[in-house]
């Protein structure tokens, strides 16, 4: 299968800086909002914290040598910018900057591209004490000024981009929800976060234009496939809300300056609709290279009129995964198609796909056979969208290593090697490490 994919397509893994680089208080790294949330008592599972999580800081070069013997030709991770700017914005902290110029460096040395993404969710903690973080507009300027930074020191060699990862996560997770660090409750704040979020991604872009001239820059998504329960028209329209709350909120407005119109009005109507000042739309729909797909499930939906939206997830009937999300890839192939066709016709990356399983280490290897049916069928629909038109361009697994998975702790484990907190953090490939291995051979 891997040979049918074109020449130069990018096959790769990713992390994110919190979930793996551990290090948190070390070479005058500043404290993110995760930082903070994760040593709240009850916010994270089993108290976990990533004070250390699976220390790639000190371990990079080990981890850059099971991506070369897995043979991936792409790497996305995350720069922490706690780690480059302690206080959010000021003096560049050099012990910061040197960690990603070595990791960038050694990456190339072994012919693997970099994919950096600039935001994953760990907002210095500053920045939220001083001037609430992502509830003010005032942080475009502030994540523009981050990104202008960022882009001048690694862009000469780093030349895939993304400006932020999940926007959906980053205001309803964690100001609807709850769930995820600042860990608030408010519908009106998540849409406003939402907002600045789509500033900052707008305004991150326009500062990549001028800085860096050889380069391709874009958003990373949530990506979930959404289905109605059943074929009622009440079912439909609350599976197209639902859609536009969680897809289309951020696929369709960088595109056409606009907000869906069906639920804006519906948040309007509610008097919870994010303030949008003259010139903001403009700035969201700033013209980008490409899209990111993080795509793992779908949800089934049904009308649900007590709800804002209209509607409510139900439990579907396909195999679940550690995290409880469905196992369905023909979502993939038709949320691609979809993107493609309906969202700029721009290129696209898979930029996160993976599982969580019930990892255990017998005789001193993990036989994760379930994750490798997941990646084949997942590699399957992926090229059968490509075959259906869709210009895509790379994919990379979630992830390279176990991690902290958020509020989950170490307690969920997506990676295709296992790591042992129990003893040193050590790092075990599991079967389907190599599995990806022979396929990335495979002519």
């Amino acid at each position: 299968m891997r040979a049918v994919f074109p020449e130069g397509f990018l096959w790769g893994v990713a992390t994110a800086s919190y979930q793996i680089e551990g290090a948190d208080f070390e070479d005058g790294k500043g404290p993110s909002i995760w930082t903070d949330f994760s040593h709240r008592p009850g916010k994270v599972n089993s108290g976990d914290n990533g004070d250390v999580a699976c220390d790639h800081y000190h371990r990079f070069s080990e981890d850059i040598e099971l991506m070369k013997q897995l043979g991936v030709n792409s790497y996305r991770f995350s720069i922490s910018w706690s780690r480059v700017l302690p206080e959010g914005r000021g003096k560049i902290n050099r012990k910061g900057s040197d960690f990603y110029n070595k990791l960038i460096d050694r990456l190339l040395e072994v012919g693997i591209q970099p994919m950096v993404t600039l935001y994953h969710w760990d907002l210095p903690l500053e920045l939220h004490r001083k001037i609430d973080g992502w509830e003010s507009r005032d942080m475009r300027h502030y994540f523009g000024d981050y990104s202008s930074l960022v882009f001048s020191e690694f862009g000469d060699r780093v030349k895939h981009w993304i400006t932020l990862n999940e926007p959906y996560c980053s205001s309803h997770v964690s100001y609807l929800w709850g769930e995820h660090a600042p860990g608030k409750r408010d519908l009106k704040t998540s849409l406003t976060v939402a907002h600045n979020l789509l500033l900052s991604h707008g305004e991150a872009v326009r500062r990549f234009r001028e800085v860096v001239k050889d380069g391709t820059i874009g958003l990373a998504n949530v990506s979930i496939f959404v289905e109605p329960a059943t074929d009622s028209k009440e079912d439909r329209w609350a599976a197209r809300i639902r859609d536009q709350f969680i897809n289309g909120w951020f696929f369709e407005t960088p595109i056409t300056g606009e907000y869906p119109s069906e639920l804006f009005k519906r948040f309007n109507d509610a008097g919870v609709q994010p303030l949008i000042e003259d010139g903001d739309m403009d700035l969201i729909s700033t013209p980008f290279d490409f899209w990111g797909v993080n795509y793992y499930t779908r949800n089934v939906v049904r009308k649900e009129e007590s709800s804002i939206l209209g509607s409510e997830v139900i439990q579907g009937e396909l195999a679940k995964t550690e995290m409880g999300w469905e196992v369905y890839p023909e979502g993939l192939e038709a949320f691609l198609y979809k993107t493609f066709k309906e969202y700029g016709k721009k290129p696209i990356y898979i930029t996160e796909n993976g599982m969580a399983c019930k990892d255990k280490l017998t005789d001193g290897f993990v036989e994760d056979f379930e994750r490798i049916d997941y990646m084949k069928r997942h590699f399957s629909s992926a090229l059968s969208a490509l075959k259906a038109g869709v210009d895509l361009r790379g994919f990379y697994v979630w992830s390279l290593l176990d991690n902290f998975e958020w509020s989950y702790g170490y307690s969920k484990r997506f990676g295709l090697v296992y790591v042992d907190y129990e003893k040193g953090l050590k790092r075990i490939p599991k079967r389907s490490y190599y599995y990806y291995r022979d396929f990335l051979e495979r002519d």
